[in-house]
């Protein structure tokens, strides 16, 4: 079993920035490919970015290229997603993800419980 534990999210203006962290625990932190995902209201879930286990592959997806970034520290087993030049439609819920040999960046078994991210305009 994988643990996973977000922070961070909040209220922001359109333009700002936030950071999100996702704390793991219960397995080896570095075996795991982490995502956040998101989900907006009226919306499908969407991954936003993941990273691989050693922090040396990432992907993002082309609503957030050049704005967000991942990251990982797993001497700290914890990932982070820096957002910057927030819009409105950054707004959803985001969820952490850990997954354990998954192709093609699909999401795994481990999901935190979500924090809410909300720009406003």
């Amino acid at each position: 079993q994988v643990q996973l534990v977000e922070s961070g999210g909040g209220l922001v203006q359109a333009g700002g920035s936030l950071r999100l962290s996702c704390a793991a625990s219960g397995r080896t932190f570095s075996n795991y490919d982490m995502g956040w995902y998101r989900r907006a209201p009226g919306k499908e879930r969407e991954l936003v970015a993941a990273i691989s286990g050693s922090g040396g592959s990432t992907t993002y997806a082309d609503s957030v290229k050049g704005r967000f970034t991942i990251s990982r520290g797993n001497a700290k087993n914890t990932v982070y997603l820096q957002m910057n030049s927030l819009k409105p439609e950054d707004t959803a819920i985001y969820y952490c993800n850990a997954a354990l040999k998954r192709p093609n960046w699909r999401p795994g078994d481990y999901w935190g419980q979500g924090t809410q991210v909300t720009v406003s305009s």
